[in-house]
């Protein structure tokens, strides 16, 4: 199957060809002729099974032609509504289309620019649209498409009651699509009053993490969380290293002392400047840094090809978050491996994740490493011990825990 064969625009797949795609993944594969034939779809799939193409492709092929703003997509934050504007503008390079990204944290000068102009797409967080829409300077009428994506991660920021406002906003006799990696019951509902009889397309199961990410929990004692966390960049071979933290504190403490040892390492969280934030996502992908430390700001959506690597260093508030942050890694069917440090205080957090993805996550610990006793070295039954594991470039052998 091709994207051709799909019903894809000519020029739409010459715009996904120069990024080198020539095949649809399963979801774009079942969404693209659904979307095509102006249906309502909620679409559901694991993180990094290509989304944003899936409801990108068929929304320029059905638009075309430049005109009024035509199709609205709603991000949950910045950094989102950047990337999914910069995949609109790749897929649409061989189009007179024009696509316009609309967010907070910046002034308004650029963007109304932008408006008077003309798009066809408008990306937008909900927060600026709204601010936009009340000065007066956007409309939604024209609005034949609306797309709301990564939902849950909106649910969980709170954004609900603006989704609500915008719908209303835009026309009744629309399409609407609703994209998520999670369907929990608050998006359910939300899905019962925004669509029209949607087809439900979901790929994979909800809870699951990618098959080709090995992923693994690391039993430390709290005051060694650092010292193994430098254990394992050093030991591993990787091009690229996701950390994630739990607080924006902790992921400055982490910066500053990485720095000290000369790694390659960068920061995002909402503290930092929307110009500091694009500048580490943008020197985290180029290469220029080797690691990015991150709150969970980074665990949705983002897309970053080839990071080989997601450490965890704090575990997850919450269950779904553990398979976002680790669904970082493995992207476009690569291999990748998710480390979580876990301290004796978070035994609960460990066994709700392994309730939440429906498998026992094995424990393992880095041979050569000067561990100090923590109490998880006692959870299950008898004391625990380090069997093989494989061998990394720098000796080091990692191996599950057995009894």
């Amino acid at each position: 199957m091709s994207f051709q064969d799909l019903g894809v625009q000519e020029a739409v797949v010459h715009g996904v060809q120069s990024l080198g795609f020539s095949e649809p993944t399963p979801i774009q594969e079942r969404c693209i002729p659904l979307i095509l034939q102006g249906k309502d779809v909620v679409g559901s799939a694991q993180t990094g099974t290509g989304k944003t193409a899936a409801f990108a492709l068929p929304v320029l092929t059905l638009l075309r032609k430049r005109g009024a703003p035509r199709c609205l997509v709603l991000e949950p934050t910045r950094e989102l509504a950047i990337q999914v504007e910069t995949a609109f503008q790749y897929y649409a390079r061989f189009t007179e289309l024009e696509i316009g990204v609309f967010y907070g944290g910046v002034g308004y000068d650029r963007q109304k620019s932008l408006l008077s102009y003309g798009v066809d797409v408008i990306v937008a967080t909900p927060g600026r649209l709204l601010d936009l829409q009340q000065q007066g300077v956007l409309k939604l009428g024209s609005i034949e498409i609306l797309i709301l994506d990564e939902v849950d991660r909106m649910v969980d920021m709170g954004f609900l009651p603006d989704v609500r406002r915008i719908v209303q906003l835009c026309p009744v006799s629309r399409q609407t699509l609703l994209f998520s990696a999670t369907i929990p019951p608050e998006i359910e509902n939300l899905c019962s009053w925004v669509l029209k009889n949607p087809e439900i397309v979901e790929i994979g199961e909800r809870r699951s993490v990618a098959e080709n990410v090995t992923h693994a929990f690391y039993p430390v004692a709290s005051a060694q969380k650092f010292d193994l966390l430098v254990s394992l960049l050093e030991g591993i071979e990787f091009k690229s290293v996701l950390v994630f933290t739990r607080t924006k504190q902790t992921a400055d403490e982490i910066l500053d002392r990485l720095k000290r040892l000369n790694h390659s390492v960068t920061v995002l969280h909402s503290d930092r400047t929307q110009k500091d934030r694009i500048s580490a996502l943008e020197g985290f992908k180029s290469g220029k840094y080797e690691v990015l430390v991150a709150t969970d700001i980074a665990a949705r959506g983002l897309d970053v090809v080839g990071v080989t690597h997601v450490i965890n260093y704090d575990i997850p508030l919450h269950p779904e978050d553990y398979v976002h942050r680790i669904g970082r890694t493995g992207r476009a069917e690569q291999i990748g491996d998710a480390f979580t440090l876990v301290i004796a205080e978070e035994l609960k957090a460990m066994l709700d994740i392994e309730r939440y993805v429906g498998q026992k996550i094995p424990r393992q610990k880095l041979d050569g490493f000067n561990y100090v006793y923590t109490a998880l070295f006692e959870e299950g039954k008898g004391p625990v011990k380090p069997v093989k594991g494989f061998r990394t470039s720098k000796g080091y052998s990692f191996g599950r825990y057995g009894r």
